[in-house]
């Protein structure tokens, strides 16, 4: 398992090749696929580019310009020897010396303070008409405006349904349940007073998971102490949860609701490293369930991870062109060598979507999502791996695993092991430094590895997980981005940063209850 590197004769050829083609020649000349990354390959990138404050994480490259590249300055006139001849300028030169001037000059003055008064009249029109009074809220897809006792009360007003779509959100490590006010614009944890399945189902629902994937609700003792919570009035009626949840500072039971929309993040892997062969070792059957093989036409082409039965986590940068129609790829689960898919089918594709704000050039929001038209049968081989939950935080040198059917070894071919390797995690301001990638590892992104190399994810690995072990549960860290060369010295793996994509995640699991938000809308709309 090692990264990524460029070759532009082999692009050009490939410009003449189909899509499949494209990908399968890359896979089998052991070159990675013709849509990674090259442009911050090169080593003397970093050769001109001025050291970075270590707290500070620009949102692109900054620019490279040759020391060859001249500076051009306004060039002064040569001094004449004989002064300037000045002509006396004729009367009809000067400005309102006749009545007619003097009323085109009126006439102009008036239409520039009344062209004024327009444009401010529509500035003003415009501020009004796309800002909300008081303590409004503005949705986003529409711009109409809606009360905070309206946001997160179980009836879309946001023609998409936006109010309604995060207003529960699973916290810490332990999975506690959170539910926002808006009124005080807080998150507070739900009291278990009261609560059962039917409800978790219910918030489960609201996040983007399925019903049928529902694992547990339970009472935990928060390791923190809470001041406020969210109780249930059981006296309310049948009505809408939310309407049902009220602020409180007492929590009667004292403890907090531990909600499990789906059963995540298992594995027999021992997360303590065993001696294995530089680079990594082969994976062994139940290790890795998550991790899946993404083909066009029977290649290995980039690696993916679990995250319900429907949705599979991959790169951007893997889906780009022509490779972001679901028609060319083919996702296998349950697997260990590529053989093995040989003489099994894999699921087909039904949607890929990549991040809107996924940048080519710099891998800025380089992840991606393939949602399967046949949901996967999860079994000890195949399970989801859990995404980061609000408020987790990942520390430095903490030990992460990555793997995948990546090179072995710089330029070499997809292997057809699947391979593992336990890589720490590194802080962004030594990724950061000069010395390593001088400035590109942007908060979108996670760097994880040696800086004295030999052990690293590789052509083929793209699109793969990062995981960690933590409370005796596997979590999706990141998934693998870019890098130059492949276990390189002060060239470490490269991650898109989960943490900060796990809410547009949950946006897109929920399309299809947004749907039917918007369509309850509608209905009201209709009758009124």
């Amino acid at each position: 398992m090692s990264h990524k590197t460029g070759y532009s004769k082999f692009f050009k050829h490939l410009s003449c090749l189909s899509i499949v083609d494209k990908a399968k020649m890359a896979v089998n000349s052991g070159l990675p696929p013709y849509y990674e990354n090259h442009g911050y390959q090169p080593e003397n990138l970093y050769i001109s580019r001025q050291p970075v404050d270590a707290n500070v994480y620009p949102q692109y490259p900054p620019p490279y310009y040759p020391p060859s590249v001249p500076h051009y300055v306004p060039r002064v006139p040569v001094h004449q020897s004989a002064p300037p001849v000045v002509q006396p300028k004729p009367p009809s030169a000067k400005m309102c010396t006749s009545k007619v001037k003097k009323t085109l000059c009126i006439v102009l003055s008036v239409a520039i303070i009344l062209s004024g008064a327009v444009i401010a009249a529509i500035l003003i029109w415009y501020f009004v008409a796309n800002s909300c009074l008081g303590s409004s809220i503005k949705c986003g897809s529409s711009g109409t405006c809606v009360s905070p006792s309206q946001w997160c009360d179980g009836v879309a007003h946001c023609s998409n349904g936006e109010d309604e779509n995060r207003c529960v959100r699973l916290y810490g490590p332990n999975f506690i349940l959170e539910v926002y006010s808006s009124i005080s614009k807080s998150w507070y944890p739900v009291c278990k007073d009261d609560w059962n399945d039917n409800y978790g189902k219910i918030a489960c629902k609201d996040m983007g998971y399925n019903v049928n994937t529902y694992y547990s609700s339970q009472g935990i003792t928060p390791e923190r102490g809470f001041t406020s919570f969210m109780r249930l009035n059981t006296s309310a009626g049948n009505i809408d949860l939310y309407k049902k949840l009220y602020n409180s500072d007492s929590c009667v039971s004292g403890a907090v609701v531990s909600l499990r929309c789906i059963k995540c993040g298992s594995s027999r892997k021992n997360a303590n490293p065993a001696g294995r062969i530089v680079g990594g070792s082969s994976a062994v059957l139940r290790d890795w369930p998550w991790q899946v093989s993404l083909q066009v036409k029977g290649s290995h082409v980039c690696g993916g991870s679990i995250i319900t039965p429907e949705w599979i986590v991959t790169a951007a940068h893997c889906v780009e062109g022509q490779l972001s129609s679901p028609y060319y790829w083919s996702v296998y689960a349950g697997i260990l060598k590529q053989t093995e898919t040989h003489y099994r089918s894999g699921s087909r594709v039904q949607k890929i979507i990549s991040h809107p704000n996924y940048d080519s050039e710099s891998k800025d929001n380089d992840i991606a999502l393939m949602k399967l038209q046949t949901p996967l049968t999860f079994t000890d081989t195949v399970a989801p791996v859990c995404l980061p939950n609000s408020g987790m935080m990942f520390q430095p040198d903490q030990q992460c695993w990555i793997s995948g059917w990546g090179a072995e070894y710089q330029g070499g071919k997809p292997s057809d092991d699947l391979n593992a390797v336990m890589v720490p995690l590194i802080e962004r301001y030594i990724c950061n430094s000069a010395r390593v990638y001088n400035g590109l590892v942007l908060p979108t992104m996670i760097c994880a590895g040696y800086l004295e190399g030999g052990k690293d994810s590789c052509q083929g690995d793209s699109g793969g997980p990062l995981v960690t072990e933590k409370n005796s549960v596997w979590w999706l860290v990141g998934d693998t981005s870019w890098g130059t060369g492949c276990a390189s010295r002060r060239r470490p793996g490269v991650y898109g940063n989960m943490t900060v994509f796990t809410d547009w995640i949950y946006r897109n699991m929920q399309v299809k209850y947004r749907f039917m938000l918007f369509l309850q809308h509608f209905i009201q709309a209709y009758r009124v």
